[in-house]
């Protein structure tokens, strides 16, 4: 199979084409068909009809090899290849119902909300639970992270790794991190990584943030058009590697707040529609108080609701995940603790009532009305004898 993908496999294409090709990052067929041919002519020098054409061959290369579907199939042929997909398993009940069993491959899974509401913590956890087995809900395969806001911590991973019954040293050598510095440097990491994919069976692309750096770079409106152009070009870059290498793609988003919504939720998710028409599902995470609200804004196929998740030791999980184990524990401790309370329920009963009974109340009646009524008689004998 890596026979068949080599550049000089193709008709047409030297040795002169093939160096020119692999000098610009271009090391096989399946990277030409990533990055397509306009890409192809700016990186090379090419004319655009020459890299057309070559990108034509390959996409034939494909589809003769069976890798990639033909131009024309039945709706009946894409419905069987769709249950092929592999799926990727969040590790909880409520967020696998969500997304109807898991992060799918060959499809860009966007996640946006603002600070604090689990977005890197449902990555970090994603990253452990895709290495599991097929049979347990992963796909056995790797990781390639990439960092643009420096948040992802070895820490974090094994501690989910020992949550999850998973040896930590195997998962973390499974997890090639890449450290963007700026957005340039963010897209080429993506155009790079396709050697690193194939080597390293990676299955699983995150982004976090996929926005952030262009974001910060790109200020104010003169600055608008050419920074969603080439936001467009990583994210669409993004979805052609995970429809390629057949891998799920993930990638979080920051929010800003609209001042023109004075009814409902302001919180919009920035990238602008590039990032909402790219991505293939879109979910909006947000905080409600110590619990977390996942609901799904646009899908395919999937409806529009909410499900509720909660963070812990375990990275993402289901809120009732811990109170299913708290009560063997309280129940143990009330057996214990019920006993000396009845015995000290009796002993208040049996001092505190008589003495309020013996003491105040006969106390109250037996001075105080008399000493009302001696006064009266007092005041009565009095006026008598000033009225005579």
């Amino acid at each position: 199979m890596t026979d068949d993908l080599r550049l000089d496999s193709l008709p047409g294409v030297g040795p002169v084409t093939t160096r020119k090709l692999s000098d610009a990052g271009v090391h096989n067929i399946m990277d030409l068909i990533v990055r397509g041919p306009v890409e192809l002519a700016e990186i090379t020098g090419m004319d655009k009809d020459t890299s057309a054409t070559i990108v034509e061959k390959a996409r034939q290369a494909l589809v003769e090899g069976g890798m990639i579907s033909k131009d024309f199939v039945s709706a009946t042929e894409i419905y069987k290849r769709r249950q092929e997909i592999g799926k990727i398993t969040t590790g909880t009940e409520c967020l696998d119902f969500l997304l109807d069993g898991g992060l799918e491959t060959q499809a860009l899974t966007e996640v946006y909300g603002e600070f604090g509401c689990g977005k890197t913590q449902f990555c970090h956890t994603m990253c452990v639970t895709v290495q599991k087995s097929v049979e347990e809900g992963g796909l056995g395969g790797g990781v390639l992270y990439i960092d643009s806001e420096n948040t992802f911590r070895p820490e974090r991973i094994v501690t989910i790794a020992k949550a999850h019954g998973m040896e930590p040293e195997k998962i973390l050598d499974n997890i090639t991190v890449a450290r963007a510095y700026n957005s340039a440097h963010q897209t080429l990491i993506l155009e790079e990584a396709s050697t690193i994919i194939r080597e390293n069976n990676i299955k699983l692309v995150v982004a976090d943030s996929a926005v952030g750096l262009f974001r910060s770079e790109y200020l104010g409106r003169g600055t608008l058009a050419e920074r969603q152009q080439k936001l467009n070009k990583f994210v669409h870059l993004l979805v052609r590697i995970a429809e390629t290498y057949n891998c799920a793609a993930l990638a979080t988003n920051q929010v800003m707040s609209s001042p023109d919504t004075f009814f409902g939720d302001p919180t919009r998710p920035i990238g602008g529609n590039v990032v909402a028409h790219t991505s293939t599902y879109r979910i909006y995470f947000k905080k409600s108080g110590k619990k977390r609200i996942a609901r799904m804004v646009d899908s395919p196929h999937h409806p529009e609701q909410e499900v509720i998740f909660a963070l812990g030791e375990i990275g993402v999980m289901d809120p009732d995940s811990d109170t299913k184990k708290k009560p063997t524990k309280t129940t143990k401790a009330s057996k214990t603790e019920e006993t000396p309370k009845t015995e000290d329920i009796p002993k208040t009963e049996t001092e505190d009532i008589p003495k309020t009974e013996t003491e105040d109340i006969p106390k109250t009646e037996t001075e105080d009305i008399p000493k009302t009524e001696t006064k009266v008689e007092s005041k009565t004998e009095e006026n008598p004898e000033n009225t005579e």
